[in-house]
């Protein structure tokens, strides 16, 4: 009788997607472990993930600034090859040179010419104003009171300075005199011709004490300047032209140690403002000068 072999119908695993579900899980495992290292940032494991990757692809380590070496010993360093990669490197730096240097030339450029722009409307200013200090000077002549007056070029203006050498305002007093009304009713004809706006700046000498009639000197000063701009709305010149500012005797005309600068310093100076801006004016200040010395003018 012969004997059956049993034969055993092989056993299907139906559990095999088992194994690719955990391999697969433990890929996302390392993922967000990778991830979790990444977040707490340590500068020098960071620096030997840069450069173990910039080691894997071939390219140079040093791809951000500031890196620091992780090497034992400090001050040597891995020796780089020299390649396309070095001399693209150096050219690109060369190239950011000259692109910088044609910027500085530009820029210079450039403020050189606002400079000159500058210096010309300064030189056409002060071509203007003594323009004006000639209509001034020309009309003071013609009624004898030249000596009553003082013209100076500032970075301001044109200063006309109602000085007392022939008595424009009496001591102490805030009232023209008769002398000043009339060298006032000269000047106003060409003040009126003007659209510049006009400061009026009362100022007293530099006497010991106080004036008999005012409290101190900045009220008599302040006093003066109004006066003479209350006077000048008189005559035509409208009050949003005019400002009125007191200096008392802080603003000395001539040196106060001299003969005779009392009766000069007390005064008060109609300045013909120009409204050019600070940096012109400015340009204005050394065009005088320069024009002074050439000139040889006392400043």
């Amino acid at each position: 009788m012969s004997k059956k072999r049993h034969e055993e119908e092989e056993h299907e695993n139906h559990e095999r997607w088992l194994v690719s579900y955990a391999d697969m899980m433990t890929l996302l495992m390392v993922l967000f472990i990778v991830m979790f290292a990444m977040s707490q940032v340590d500068q020098k494991k960071f620096n030997m993930l840069k450069e173990g990757l910039a080691a894997g692809f071939g390219q140079p380590t040093s791809i951000l600034q500031g890196a620091q070496s992780i090497l034992d010993e400090p001050g040597t360093s891995n020796m780089e090859a020299v390649g396309a990669t070095n001399l693209a490197t150096d050219s690109s730096t060369s190239n950011s040179t000259a692109v910088s240097a044609e910027v500085s030339k530009q820029v210079e450029q450039v403020e050189a010419r606002a400079a000159g722009r500058r210096t010309a409307s300064a030189e056409t200013e002060v071509k203007r104003l003594k323009g004006i200090e000639a209509e001034v000077t020309k009309a003071l002549k013609a009624k004898g009171l030249q000596d009553d007056v003082r013209t100076t070029l500032t970075d301001q203006g044109l200063v006309i300075s109602l000085v007392s050498r022939h008595v424009v305002f009496e001591p102490n007093i805030a009232t023209l005199s008769p002398r000043g009304r009339e060298v006032v009713d000269t000047l106003a004809p060409v003040l009126a011709s003007l659209k510049d706006p006009l400061s009026i700046d009362g100022s007293t000498n530099q006497a010991k004490g106080k004036p008999k009639y005012f409290a101190s000197n900045w009220e008599l000063s302040a006093a003066r300047a109004v006066g003479v701009l209350r006077y000048l709305h008189t005559l035509g010149i409208a009050n949003g032209r005019m400002s009125a500012t007191a200096y008392g005797d802080e603003k000395p005309l001539v040196d106060p140690t001299k003969p005779g600068s009392q009766r000069i310093n007390k005064r008060v100076d109609i300045v013909v403002d120009s409204t050019l801006d600070p940096e012109t004016r400015a340009a204005m200040a050394q065009v005088i000068k320069e024009q002074q010395a050439t000139s040889g003018e006392t400043p």
